[in-house]
């Protein structure tokens, strides 16, 4: 509904806006899977520091092991006085049982944005209704792509491990893969992998001699894609999203979250034109689990 703001009519956009960022992040950006798929995005949001109360838990996926050459030693407890016997009531048979707790965490913004643009009566040479919807859309596609560059930074900032090469060959990725490979081995990691690498090097990927019809290999060379290499997913992503001297991030998928909360998008009537002026603002940020971080592999290329 248009309101009034000192007898200037205002008509607030901040859910349709919100769906834009939605729609268009979900198909645009390029780190969407580290920061599972979608942005949370929030409306009509007061402007303060505090974005978010997510729902974390910081207690880990633990996995007891035993051996089975005597009942002392086995993980599951079979002995006659454990759960039944003297031990009923009093004993498990499953060992000690640790109490999953979810806990608020408060997440804080840590960057802003706005835009700021006019709309006369005399120039636009199309509906208001048009031209504010059309303008909205492409401000939408703006932002995601700052979010997506702030996400580069993020992931770059955050990396729990950082592997360097010295030259882009068939044997320096081959090597690289198989270490990446090995490193989430021993992390005992659970999800996809997935990596996104620069141009040169999904190139060198792409022609590799392991991507071959022989091999079973996902490659395509004619369309040149490929969907997967040594168990990472591989996505082609353009050199500006990486910092400076970097060439690849891996991580596990839905590792990370992203969002945003929208103070204001509106058109109001302006007193230096005849027309409206289309403004916007509000805050973002980006959170992940201290823990997950030793999931988050960054490559550089320094040469020799």
């Amino acid at each position: 509904m248009p309101a009034t703001n000192n007898n200037q009519a205002v008509r607030t956009f901040q859910p349709q806006f919100k769906e834009l960022l939605q729609a268009v992040y979900q198909k645009q950006a390029y780190f969407r899977d580290f920061f599972g798929g979608s942005i949370q995005a929030e409306d009509g949001v007061s402007n303060n520091a505090k974005a978010f109360s997510l729902k974390t838990s910081d207690i880990p996926m633990v996995i007891t092991k035993g051996t089975v050459d005597s009942d002392e030693n086995r993980a599951y407890k079979t002995d006659a006085n454990t759960a039944f016997g003297t031990g009923t009531g009093n004993s498990t048979r499953f060992g000690p049982r640790k109490e999953i707790i979810y806990t608020d965490t408060d997440v804080n913004y840590s960057w802003d944005w706005v835009f700021h643009e006019g709309i006369d009566r005399a120039t636009v040479n199309n509906g208001f209704e048009d031209a504010a919807a059309d303008r909205l859309e492409l401000q939408a596609q703006a932002k995601t792509q700052m979010f997506d560059d702030q996400g580069g930074t993020f992931i770059s900032k955050i990396a729990g491990k950082t592997e360097n090469i010295t030259e882009i060959t068939n044997d320096s990725v081959l090597a690289l893969f198989n270490k990446l490979s090995s490193i989430y081995v021993n992390l005992q990691t659970i999800g996809e992998k997935k990596a996104w690498v620069n141009a040169e090097l999904y190139n060198a990927i792409i022609d590799h001699p392991l991507t071959t019809s022989s091999k079973s290999s996902s490659a395509n060379i004619d369309e040149n894609n490929i969907l997967h290499f040594k168990g990472f997913e591989i996505q082609e992503t353009p050199d500006a999203k990486f910092q400076e001297g970097e060439i690849a991030y891996t991580s596990i998928k839905n590792i990370a979250r992203q969002f945003t909360g929208i103070n204001t998008a509106r058109t109001i009537e302006s007193e230096d034109f005849d027309g409206v002026a289309l403004q916007g603002a509000g805050k973002a940020g980006e959170f992940i689990l201290e823990d997950n971080k030793a999931a988050v592999v960054k490559v550089t290329l320094k040469k020799a």
